[in-house]
């Protein structure tokens, strides 16, 4: 086999030995007829499946020819059962999806046909979804074509698709799963308060609001459609990681591309294309149209899927600190301000309180700045360092442990290094000064090399006993010298203990 590009030879000759590869080049050399010349791995998503492009030449009708395919090493049987089974029926069907060439007997390998690397995601954006005056963007022409083929998968035939399925129907438990999926995963590793017995009622009545839309609205529900799992090839949209289908509304499916974090679109991009879905939709099913109905479903399912996606992001980037789901955070809340002002969430009381207090959460409110962002914190080491929410992993951090430490003198016990008192108690000791001087010498090498090759974020940190005298001193006076420095740096200074948090504007001393 040819080295493939990019790859180190000790990671070839670890990945020539893997037994997935092994699989995957015997279910191309038995559908191709031929060999395969180059296995290259592709990125992941966030599961654990393996992807592979394999390369080489298939025999058709006696003469070889080039062909690639994409070679897929599974992570779960029923998943991947149900994706090569769900292919096959909607395929056949008409709906844009790609071929599976050939799978193993136990379906966890298979190979497919190669839709290339030009995600839906990548070619659309905020700055083209809503055109120029007079005319349609590319982007919308796209995203109207796609919510076209969402429609026509989600109106199969149920008796074709119904026995492939893996998972049981959308309804309450499947709702309430989802709503404490972000009670649990992003609500309580945030840190905010919360009545849960009020909650859970809410909760209750909102899957009971759920469920009426599901029982009227039923047909496949792609589950996890976003512009990530469209693939363009030869400028036609493929749906691909339809392998959670159920039967469910299929008006979740819109609202999951439309409402996607990342994607950027505007409120009124978004109404334009629901109101394309729902022609579509009526027109296939011989249906009047009923707006109001229609937009109180947008309205519930848009919320809903907020919700659902900040538990993921939650468990993905607040728990496991994976720096893609951290970043997706700010989109999110961003949806979610402008969906708890809506007339549909007024039913839901406790929620609507909840998510009020976490569209303000300054963690993610300062995250807009284009440059680099400096975050200079000051904390207590009993209470464990700073979190990260770039996904980054940290930065430098300063022990001012072995300062005299003012909090031992009644006298400053109630101030903080942000008192002028305490701020002669430590500089009249000299020591103070060296120290920051020194934190500052070694931190700004970094910050100077961030600011030249373009990086997003740095943290700082300062540390002692209780987080409320040294700490808040070193923290003041270096984040107030960086902003000096480094105007075009977005410098913001965080006394965790405090609970201060506030953005450094440069302003010279007289």
């Amino acid at each position: 086999m040819q080295l493939p590009n990019n790859c180190e030879e000790s990671e070839w000759q670890t990945m020539d030995k893997d037994k997935d590869i092994e699989i995957l080049t015997e279910l191309y050399r038995v559908y191709c007829c031929a060999g395969v010349n180059e296995v290259s791995r592709l990125p992941g998503a966030g599961s654990g499946r393996r992807y592979f492009r394999l390369s080489g030449s298939r025999i058709v009708n006696g003469q070889e020819v080039p062909f690639s395919c994409i070679g897929v090493a599974g992570d779960s049987e029923r998943d991947c059962r149900a994706f090569v089974s769900l292919a096959k029926v909607f395929g056949e069907a008409g709906v844009a999806v790609p071929e599976v060439y050939v799978a193993s007997p136990d379906y966890m390998h298979y190979i497919q046909e190669d839709l290339g690397d030009t995600s839906l995601f990548s070619v659309i954006s905020s700055n083209t979804a809503d055109g120029d005056a007079g005319g349609e963007s590319v982007a919308e022409k796209l995203v109207k074509e796609v919510m076209t083929s969402l429609v026509r998968m989600q109106t199969v035939k149920a008796s074709l698709w119904e026995d492939h399925v893996e998972y049981n129907p959308f309804g309450r438990r499947q709702a309430m799963w989802d709503l404490n999926y972000f009670k649990y995963e992003y609500l309580r590793p945030s840190g905010f308060d919360f009545d849960e017995d009020r909650l859970e009622d809410d909760f209750e009545r909102f899957a009971d609001d759920l469920t009426k839309v599901s029982e009227t609205r039923g047909g496949f529900m792609y589950r996890d459609f976003q512009s990530r799992n469209v693939m363009l090839s030869q400028g036609r949209p493929y749906f691909i990681d339809f392998q959670g289908g159920r039967r469910g509304p299929g008006v979740y499916d819109a609202i999951s591309f439309l409402w996607q974090a990342k994607a950027g679109f505007t409120n009124g991009f978004r109404n334009r294309m629901m109101d394309h879905y729902f022609n579509e939709r009526c027109a296939i099913n011989g249906e009047a149209r009923h707006p109001e109905t229609e937009t109180l479903q947008t309205q519930l399912f848009a919320l809903f899927r907020t919700l659902q996606v900040l538990g993921a992001y939650g468990l993905r980037g607040l728990v496991e600190r994976k720096a893609y789901f951290i970043e997706s955070i700010p989109g999110a809340l961003s949806n979610l301000k402008d969906l708890i002002n809506i007339g549909a969430a007024d039913r839901y009381p406790e929620l609507k309180r909840v998510c009020a207090v976490i569209i303000s959460d300054v963690r993610f409110l300062n995250n807009s700045h284009d440059g680099l962002q400096i975050s200079v914190f000051s904390f207590s080491y009993k209470k464990g360092y700073p979190s990260d929410f770039t996904g980054n992993g940290g930065g430098f951090m300063f022990d001012c442990r072995g300062m005299h430490n003012p909090g031992r003198y009644i006298e400053y016990r109630n101030l903080t290094g942000r008192d002028k008192p305490v701020a002669d108690f430590l500089e009249e000791r000299g020591e103070v000064q060296e120290f920051a001087s020194n934190a500052l010498r070694i931190v700004s090498p970094s910050v100077e090399t961030y600011l030249r090759r373009g990086f997003s974020s740095l943290q700082i940190g300062f540390g002692c006993t209780g987080g409320q005298h040294r700490s808040v001193y070193c923290a003041e006076r270096v984040a107030r010298e960086l902003a000096e420095r480094y105007p075009s740096a977005c410098v913001r200074l965080i006394h965790r203990e405090q609970n201060i948090d506030t953005l450094i504007t440069p302003k010279k001393e007289i």
